[in-house]
C-alpha cells in the first residue's frame, strides 16, 4: 500500500488540476496578431538579426527542399478566389522583399513546425500561420498583449501551460509555443466539426465570437461558413492572409515572389544543460553568436536560463554534439556568475534587488527566504551576467533599450518617469502622442500596467519648449510626505522595504522610534517618499 499511495495521490491531483483548466475553447478570449510593418522588417523592433547558420546550398528536389514537403501536405481549399484573398495576395506580391525576409527568418523554425503538424495529421498550411501572426519574429508583441511567434495572450498561454516568470516567457519558447498552438488549433477544429477556416478564425477572434456569429446566421437562415459570417475586421482579413500566403508558396513564380529553398532537415537540436547557465557562456561553448542562441531560445528574458528548468537549450544541429561535450567539461563555478552581498544595517531586499537589477522574488528564491525579512551581517547570493550587459543583445532589457532609443524621423525623444496614478492614456495626452504609439515605443501593449519609477520613452513632434514644459510637469513634486499608520505584523524593515527607504531614514524622521527597537500597531510614522523610486 505504501508504494501505491503516492501514485493515487498524483492521479487525484491530476484529475483535480485537469478540472481547473478544462474550460471550453469557446471561453478563451481573442488573440490579436502583431502588426509587422513592411517599412520595419527587422527583428525585435528594429534590431539587426543574423542570417541562419549557413549550410551547403539546397537543391530544389523532393527530398531536400522543405517547401516541396510542405506543399505536399496542403489540406485547405486553395482554389477559392475572392476579393478578400486577392487583396492580401496582391499586397505580398507587391512586397517581395518582405516576403523573402520573413520566409528566410522561418528557416530556424519551419522544419520543426512542419514535423509537428504532420504528426497530428493537420493541413500543412497551418505551418505558415506564424507569418500572419508575427512575421516569424519570436519577439513580436501585439497591442492585445500577445507574445511570441504564435502570439499567445497571457491567459491562453496559462491555459496551455506556457509559464511566465522574471527569467522567461514560454509564449516565446519555440517548441512549447508551437505545440501549444497546434494543440489549440486542433481543439478548435474539433469544436467546429473539422472546419479549419472556422478554427483559424477562432484562434484570432476567440471561439465564443465565432460561435455567436454562427448562431446569428442560423437564426437568420444564412450560411454558416467562414466567408458568410460577420466577424471582427481583423479576423475577416486574418484567414484570407493565410490562404494568400499558401497560394504564393504553392506557386511563387506565378506571383513573381522569390522563395529560397530550405533544407528539409532539422535546424536545431535540444541539449540538456544540466542546470542554469549564463547565455554568453553557452554561446561560447556552442561556437555560435549570442544572437543566434537568443533566436533559438527567445523565451529567456535575461542573461541566463531559468534556475527552475527544464534545463534545455536549442542550438544548431551541427553544434549540438560539441556543445554537449563542452558543457560536460565546464567547471561548475563557471556556469554562472554570483555576487556575495553582506547585508548592512538598514538594508531592505527591494533596494538590494534594484541595485543589482533583479527582483525581490528572485533573491528570495535563490536564498531560500520565506519573506522579505533580512538580517544584517548575513550574506545574500545574487546572480549576475558573466559578460557586460551590452553582450546580451536580445535580452528583454537590451531589446527595450534599443527600441526606446531608435531614432524616429521628425520626432524628439523625451523620458517620462511613471508617477503614482499615471496611465498610458494620461501620459499620451500629456505629450500629445497616440496611446498605441507610446506603448509600441516601450515594448508594451496599451493594456499593460505601469510601475511607479518606470522610465518611458516618448517620441514627440512638439517643439523643444513644449517638450521641456511637459517634462517639467512630470518631474515636479516627486518627493512626498506620507503619514503611515503601523499595522499588525509591521516592522521597520518591512516598512522601509515597502517604501524603498532605509530603516535609518525612518528613525531620523521619527524621533519617537529612534531609540526604540520595536514599533506598535496604530503608531503614526512620517515618511518622505520619492515616488520615482517607490514600488
Amino acid at each position: 500500500m505504501k508504494r501505491l499511495l503516492p501514485v493515487a495521490i498524483l492521479v487525484s491531483l491530476g484529475v483535480l488540476s485537469g478540472c481547473a483548466t478544462h474550460r471550453s475553447v469557446d471561453e478563451l478570449p481573442p488573440m490579436p496578431a502583431a502588426e509587422p510593418s513592411v517599412d520595419d522588417m527587422d527583428l525585435a523592433n528594429g534590431m539587426d538579426e543574423p542570417a541562419p547558420v549557413e549550410t551547403a546550398p539546397v537543391a530544389a528536389t523532393d527530398n531536400e527542399d522543405l517547401w516541396i514537403r510542405l506543399r505536399a501536405g496542403y489540406g485547405l481549399d486553395l482554389s477559392v478566389e475572392n476579393d478578400r484573398i486577392r487583396v492580401q495576395r496582391d499586397w505580398y506580391a507587391r512586397h517581395p522583399k518582405y516576403f523573402q525576409r520573413v520566409t528566410t527568418r522561418s528557416e530556424r523554425y519551419l522544419h520543426y513546425i512542419v514535423e509537428q503538424a504532420e504528426q497530428r495529421d493537420m493541413p500543412l498550411e497551418l505551418a505558415l500561420l506564424p507569418i500572419v501572426e508575427s512575421a516569424f519574429d519570436p519577439f513580436a508583441y501585439s497591442h492585445g498583449r500577445a507574445a511570441g511567434p504564435w502570439q499567445f495572450i497571457p491567459s491562453t498561454g496559462d491555459y496551455f501551460g506556457l509559464h511566465r516568470t522574471w527569467w522567461e516567457d514560454q509564449r516565446r519558447d519555440v517548441m512549447k509555443s508551437t505545440n501549444a498552438a497546434l494543440d489549440y488549433l486542433q481543439k478548435l477544429a474539433n469544436r467546429f466539426d473539422g472546419d479549419w477556416l472556422l478554427a483559424l478564425a477562432s484562434y484570432n477572434a476567440g471561439g465564443g465570437t465565432v460561435s455567436r456569429a454562427i448562431r446569428k446566421n442560423e437564426e437568420a437562415g444564412k450560411p454558416t461558413d467562414f466567408w458568410n459570417l460577420k466577424l471582427p475586421r481583423e479576423t475577416t482579413a486574418y484567414v484570407p492572409k493565410l490562404i494568400a500566403i499558401a497560394q504564393i508558396v504553392k506557386d511563387p513564380e506565378a506571383y513573381n515572389v522569390p522563395l529560397q529553398p530550405i533544407r528539409n532537415e532539422p535546424y536545431f537540436a535540444q541539449v540538456n544543460t544540466g542546470g542554469q547557465i549564463d547565455l554568453a557562456q553557452a554561446a561560447k561553448l556552442a561556437d555560435i553568436s549570442i544572437e543566434e542562441l537568443y533566436l533559438l531560445n527567445p523565451s529567456y528574458n535575461r542573461w541566463a536560463t531559468s534556475p527552475d528548468g527544464p534545463h534545455n537549450l536549442l542550438v544548431p544541429v551541427d553544434r549540438a554534439e560539441a556543445f554537449s561535450t563542452a558543457l560536460a567539461e565546464l567547471p561548475a563555478d563557471q556556469r554562472m556568475q554570483w555576487a556575495r552581498y553582506e547585508i548592512r544595517p538598514g538594508d531592505n531586499l527591494g533596494a538590494i534587488a534594484r541595485r543589482y537589477r533583479t527582483t525581490p522574488e528572485v533573491l528570495r528564491s535563490i536564498n531560500h527566504l520565506k519573506n522579505n525579512t533580512i538580517i544584517a551581517g548575513r550574506t545574500l547570493l545574487i546572480p549576475g551576467p558573466a559578460a557586460g550587459k551590452d553582450t546580451y543583445t536580445l535580452s528583454a532589457e537590451s531589446r527595450l533599450a534599443d527600441n526606446q532609443n531608435r531614432q524616429r524621423d521628425g520626432r524628439q525623444k523625451l523620458s517620462h518617469t511613471v508617477r503614482s496614478g499615471d496611465t498610458l492614456w494620461e501620459i499620451s495626452r500629456q505629450y500629445k502622442v497616440g496611446v498605441k504609439e507610446l506603448a509600441r515605443w516601450n515594448n508594451m501593449a496599451p493594456g499593460d500596467s505601469l510601475k511607479i519609477g518606470q522610465t518611458l520613452a516618448v517620441w514627440t513632434k512638439g517643439s523643444s519648449a513644449t517638450a521641456t514644459a511637459a517634462t517639467s510637469r512630470s518631474d515636479s513634486n516627486m518627493v512626498r510626505q506620507v503619514r503611515y499608520s503601523v499595522r499588525n505584523g509591521d516592522s521597520l524593515y518591512a516598512i522601509a522595504d515597502r517604501f524603498n527607504v532605509s530603516v535609518n531614514d525612518i528613525r531620523s524622521w521619527n524621533s519617537k522610534v529612534a531609540s526604540k527597537r520595536y514599533i506598535q500597531p496604530g503608531q503614526r510614522l512620517t515618511l518622505y517618499v520619492d515616488i520615482h523610486q517607490s514600488y
